[in-house]
């Protein structure tokens, strides 16, 4: 069997029992599967929701808070008991589990980005099992990566995952909503997010966490743009983990199409963590062939800037129509930029430099997903 990186992500509503509070039985199923893969030499790293849950019964709380303070009161209590449960259990079958809390601004920073990479990967490869959750304590609303679907996506993405497994309380993806139509099919396999995919996306469907199946489709979206094998299934399954890494498990796969060219490690920092700064105007004929032929971006190229940029700043592209090209790293700042498309004469090695290099470049067309979000 080759040796794979694994990340697993679990929600809260499958880590808690009906009352809303942490289940050691649901705890314990997961690090059973786990100790299993990791017996066998898989290198493996959870994504785990459930702090927000575990503590807010323990604040005094009835169902879960709705207020951000009082959310984060919760998880501050939480994600103590969570890591904790963790940890006994992996370490009594002789494995060392860590934690790690991490918030968008960790990736929105290319070198504590890099730093986030470099850890995890020493983890791994020492055969410590990371533990990773939002730091749901100290994270604003509008800083939050969204929930645990997308963060583990873009985990997956960070330490270059072989497979990421999604576990939830449904079966997988299907055709259409199983609650409303019985004869809604389960989708065995998928190499693309196609519109009529998107269309059956619900809502968040539970009262415990907070990502439906909107939010896993496009976590789905961005490990297919990474070249990561993908897979959504149940919880509660018996041994869902250990053979949807065989390939042998009852749900959804999320396969990349091979002949489609994956983002490296730098193209996947820009596309999905990056934040730009500013933004820049390009006609409607230089953003269709950037897109298609994968040119660089000169700075002759650019209609009109706006924003407040620094050279190797992030900027998003868009055509003179008021579509999104993409994104970039710019090599000018703001004032550089616009004092060089607005002199009257120009000089030949003003413009040796392009203004967004082709692989510092990440177009709509090469992820199909919305990129800098």
């Amino acid at each position: 069997m080759d040796k794979k990186r694994i990340v697993i992500k679990i929600g809260s509503s499958s880590l808690t029992s009906l009352h809303g509070e942490l289940s050691r039985r649901k705890i314990e199923k997961l690090v059973d599967e786990v100790v299993r893969l990791k017996d066998d030499g898989h290198e493996v790293l959870l994504v785990s929701s459930g702090a927000v849950a575990a503590g807010y019964r323990k604040l005094g709380f009835i169902s879960r808070p709705d207020t951000l303070p009082e959310k984060q009161a919760a998880a501050s209590i939480g994600q103590g008991l969570l890591i904790e449960t963790y940890s006994d259990l992996f370490i009594s079958h002789g494995y060392v589990g860590s934690q790690i809390l991490i918030t968008r601004d960790d990736f929105s920073d290319e070198n504590r980005y890099n730093n986030a990479r470099s850890t995890l990967t020493v983890l791994l490869e020492r055969g410590i099992i990371p533990i990773v959750n939002e730091n749901d304590t100290i994270t604003m609303d509008f800083l939050k990566f969204g929930d645990n679907d997308t963060l583990s996506a873009k985990v997956a993405g960070l330490v270059n995952a072989d497979q990421l497994i999604i576990l939830s309380d449904i079966d997988g993806l299907y055709d259409d909503d199983p609650r409303k139509n019985e004869d809604a099919q389960l989708l065995n396999q998928v190499h693309e997010i196609t519109p009529e995919i998107e269309a059956v996306a619900g809502d968040p469907g539970s009262a415990v966490g907070t990502g439906g199946m909107k939010s896993k489709i496009d976590a789905f979206k961005i490990s297919l743009a990474s070249g990561i094998s993908s897979f959504l299934g149940k919880a509660s399954t018996p041994n869902i983990v250990y053979d949807a890494v065989n390939h042998e498990a009852t749900g959804t796969y999320f396969e990349p199409k091979s002949e489609n060219e994956n983002l490296n490690q730098k193209k996947q920092w820009i596309a999905f963590n990056s934040g730009p700064e500013g933004e820049v105007t390009i006609n409607d004929k230089i953003g269709a062939s950037i897109q298609e032929n994968n040119k660089s971006l000169s700075p002759l190229d650019v209609h009109s800037v706006s924003g407040r940029f620094d050279k190797g700043a992030v900027i998003r592209i868009k055509n003179i129509s008021g579509e999104d090209i993409g994104l970039g790293v710019m090599n000018y700042s703001a004032n550089e930029l616009k004092r060089l498309i607005n002199q009257k004469e120009i000089k030949l090695q003003d413009f040796q430099t392009a203004a967004v290099e082709s692989e510092d470049l990440v177009c709509h067309l090469d992820v199909a997903v919305p990129v800098g979000v």
